[in-house]
């Protein structure tokens, strides 16, 4: 396997979980506390935050894919990578266009009905914030396991015994 690859599938886990740590946890609540953003804004703002975070997972789960292509990682990761597909799938084509669709009434000054939608995606969230570290984990002890190949150009190093004869 290259080395390319390799870190492709150890680091992309990690890079996306810290995105989605870094916008859910931190970014979408903190928002709405800084002084003189309104709700309307603060909608807007996580409006556009949003779609940005699912297009860069996008990217970062195809390249995850890519990574794994070929390489044989058992069914647990390829059910993992699939069940991250879903997942984001899921939130990018149906939740977020919804919540979308609800942060428009409020910004337009209407008062939706109640609903499930948001605690749906955070659920979500929550499920990728548990997956992807435990994927990446899981990829990092799988390229460790594996034995070191030496550069075909090494060369064995001669003993001291050897060399003196």
């Amino acid at each position: 396997m290259s080395r390319v690859r390799a870190v492709a599938q150890v680091a992309t886990p990690f890079v996306w979980f810290g995105m989605v740590a870094a916008i859910s946890l931190l970014e979408a609540p903190l928002k709405f506390r800084a002084p003189g953003i309104t709700t309307a804004l603060g909608l807007g703002i996580g409006r556009l935050v949003f779609q940005a975070l699912n297009i860069a997972e996008f990217v970062l789960l195809a390249v995850l894919t890519v990574a794994l292509l070929g390489v044989t990682i058992g069914r647990w990761r390829w059910v993992v990578t699939g069940g991250l597909w879903l997942l984001l799938l899921t939130q990018a084509l149906v939740l977020r266009p919804l919540l979308d669709q609800r942060a428009q009434l409020i910004i337009d000054g209407g008062s939706p009905p109640e609903s499930m939608l948001h605690l749906a995606y955070i659920a979500l969230e929550g499920i990728k914030l548990v997956a992807l570290p435990a994927l990446g984990v899981d990829l990092l002890l799988r390229l460790l396991a594996q034995p070191v190949r030496t550069p075909p150009t090494a060369r064995p190093s001669v003993s001291v015994d050897r060399a003196r004869s």
